[in-house]
């Protein structure tokens, strides 16, 4: 029996680091990857809050690494942080915004019209969730510096030397806990494109990133931008075909600045980035929603007032057929936005769609009038894509009433498993039946289901979806799946949460990878996002020393132990997976306790959409340019 009594004494109140150390994920996301890097984005957002005052023209970043952990250091030549005793508090203020939440400049709009600091608590968690944070301010012809070990305060605000006159700013270092955080290191992709961003959308800022983690390669990038928007949208666009030229609006209003480029492709997929005061917003929000409805209404609009010029019938036109083949970039500056949460994913103002929501119908209407060709190709697209969506739409009702989507008949060629609790199933999709007789073999029949699949799949990358619907491979998986697909996709139905893609370690198989990415990228990215997709990693290589044998998966591993032995015993390359009969395929891919998994996480969505668009489409010549860019960064060649 629990105890009955609940009184005072069962209350426990946590303040400042404490707080921020028991529940960490409630301030930065998690504890993972996605969370240690959001340490380095809030001191690094202050340093470019300095920049969008005007206070601050240079920023530098210096990763290291201390043991096996990332260190980050980030330094701007602004204002400084504060260092005269807050009246009420009788400390410092450097040292009250390090260790109280709810502290610091911009709750206010006197030291910042805009921010993306809102909650004054970004330095107090990076402070509270490092092993050490170390703060140097330069400020009045003084260098000022004070230590911090997990929150704490391990030395006073100390005054350590002088500096030039005019010579002011402030550098951050600190070294993410590792009792904390299950990750180690800093993502380098991830990184490199924040750091573009931030450069492309703050116009004659220097970003200088210097890379010394490994000591042998040390690495340093300057991001800088002469024109903002403009040369962001022709980063995005790349060797992509255009259909207009860039469409720039820019509006300053008494609360907020509206920044808008947008650019009609080539390309089926839409591709949106929203920002609000230079903070990224993944999940969109109201200026987006403002966005869209202004674009579905300047087009529609434009295309009822000039039905007899542009020659053909009008479609029915829907919102999402006037966003195919768009590329755009929406920038808001404003005072006091209301995020979701901390990690600022979401933008929840509602005076900020309509103020984006008249902006940018005016600018496009106004340039649609101006630019008939433009215009014109722009209402062509869309109408192809309106007749497409129809098309598309009749098929999958065709293929509903064929059950072959939707219907409870499960492929003949799945071997399910006898697990009713989706949570506790697996599905292996398996390159070809050879080795699916082997996965069916070696499984554990509980948990674990197989679905070998005949050769290459279809690429959707280039086929319409009326291709799709009439592609058995692809049936056959999505009916497996239970969920269907586009406007009929339900995640409640999965029958599996982990769907495993199994594939041969060679260029064919990598092949079939990318072609079953990019099916699920396209037509199930909710499985991706909610993380229900895992690549198996079969081993690459087989040791055999005597009567022992020992499997390897990277050429690391196998090189460290070949040079510990003096390169001495038999090496198999495995390059299919039908060299390993059922045993092995289960001891080394397929049992949990051995195997090794990567789940597929979408960090951004740009990123993947447009190397899928270039691999993947109809761009022959943007594909080859692409593969030749990047051909010294090859390391292993299967031919």
């Amino acid at each position: 029996m629990g105890n009955n009594e609940y009184s005072a004494k069962d209350i426990i109140a946590l303040s400042g680091p404490e707080g921020v150390r028991k529940r960490p994920a409630m301030y930065i996301g998690s504890t993972g990857s996605k969370g240690f890097i959001h340490l380095l984005y809030e001191v690094l957002d202050n340093s470019i809050d300095e920049a969008q005052a005007g206070h601050a023209k240079d920023i530098k970043i210096t990763l290291s690494k201390e043991e096996d952990v990332d260190v980050a250091e980030v330094g701007d030549n602004g204002r400084g942080i504060p260092v005269d005793i807050m009246e009420k508090e009788g400390r410092p203020a450097l040292e009250v915004i390090m260790t109280s939440l709810h502290t610091g400049g911009k709750f206010t709009n006197k030291a910042y019209k805009v921010s993306g600091g809102l909650h004054g608590v970004g330095l107090t968690v990076v402070n509270s969730l490092s092993e050490y944070t170390e703060v140097t301010v330069r400020k009045e012809g003084k260098i000022y510096q004070q230590r911090f070990v997990r929150g704490a305060i391990e030395t006073p605000l100390e005054i350590v030397g002088t500096t030039d006159e005019g010579d002011t700013g402030t550098t951050v270092r600190f070294k993410p806990d590792a009792t904390i955080f299950s990750a180690r290191s800093f993502d380098s992709i991830e990184l490199n494109e924040r750091l573009k961003e931030l450069a492309y959308l703050n116009p004659g800022v220097k970003i200088n990133l210097v890379d010394k983690r490994d000591p042998t390669n040390e690495k340093a990038t300057l991001y800088f931008s002469d024109n903002g928007i403009p040369d962001f949208l022709e980063f995005v666009r790349g060797d992509r075909e255009s259909l207009t030229k860039p469409i720039i609006i820019s509006k300053q209003t008494d609360s907020v600045k509206i920044d808008l480029g947008m650019q009609y492709i080539n390309s089926y997929s839409e591709d949106v980035l929203s920002f609000v005061n230079k903070i990224r917003t993944p999940e969109g929000g109201t200026h987006v929603i403002g966005f869209r409805s202004a674009l579905t209404r300047a087009i529609t609009n434009y295309m009822q007032k000039n039905t007899k010029k542009l020659g053909r019938q009008q479609a029915e036109v829907e919102g999402e057929d006037t966003r195919e083949g768009l590329l755009a970039i929406i920038s808001i500056s404003m005072q006091n936005p209301e995020f979701e949460g901390q990690t600022k994913e979401k933008l929840g103002n509602t005076t900020i769609k309509s103020a984006v929501d008249s902006v940018l119908y005016a600018g496009l209407s106004t340039y649609l009038e101006e630019n008939p060709q433009d215009a014109t190709n722009i209402i062509r697209k869309i109408l192809t894509a309106a007749e497409a969506r129809e098309s598309a739409r009749r098929a999958r009702e065709l293929a509903r009433k064929k059950s072959l989507f939707e219907g409870s008949i499960l492929p003949g060629k799945l071997a399910d498993c006898t697990e009713d609790d989706p949570e506790k199933s697996e599905i292996f999709i398996v390159e070809g039946p050879s080795a699916g007789g082997s996965a069916k073999e070696g499984r554990d029949r509980k948990y674990q289901a197989i679905l070998p699949l005949k050769g290459k799949i279809l690429n959707v990358e280039k086929a319409s979806e009326e291709k799709l619907f009439n592609n058995a491979e692809l049936h056959t998986m999505v009916t497996a799946f239970g969920v269907g697909i586009k406007e009929g996709f339900n995640l409640e139905n999965l029958r599996y949460h982990k769907i495993i893609l199994l594939t041969d370690a060679d260029v064919d198989g990598s092949h079939i990878r990318t072609l079953l990415l990019t099916f699920l990228y396209r037509y199930m990215r909710p499985l991706i996002e909610k993380g229900n997709i895992f690549i198996a990693q079969p081993p690459l290589y087989k040791v055999t020393r005597g009567k022992e044998s020992k499997y390897f998966y990277s050429d690391a591993e196998l090189n460290k132990t070949m040079q510990e032995h003096g390169g001495k015993a038999a090496v198999q390359r495995y390059k299919g997976l039908g060299e390993m009969d059922s045993e092995e395929l289960w001891a080394t891919t397929m049992n949990p306790e051995n195997r090794v998994l990567r789940k597929i996480n979408i960090k951004d969505a740009r990123i993947a959409d447009a190397i899928f668009t270039t691999l993947m489409g109809v761009d022959v010549e943007q594909r080859r340019h692409y593969l030749e860019e990047h051909s010294t960064e090859v390391t292993f060649l299967d031919i």
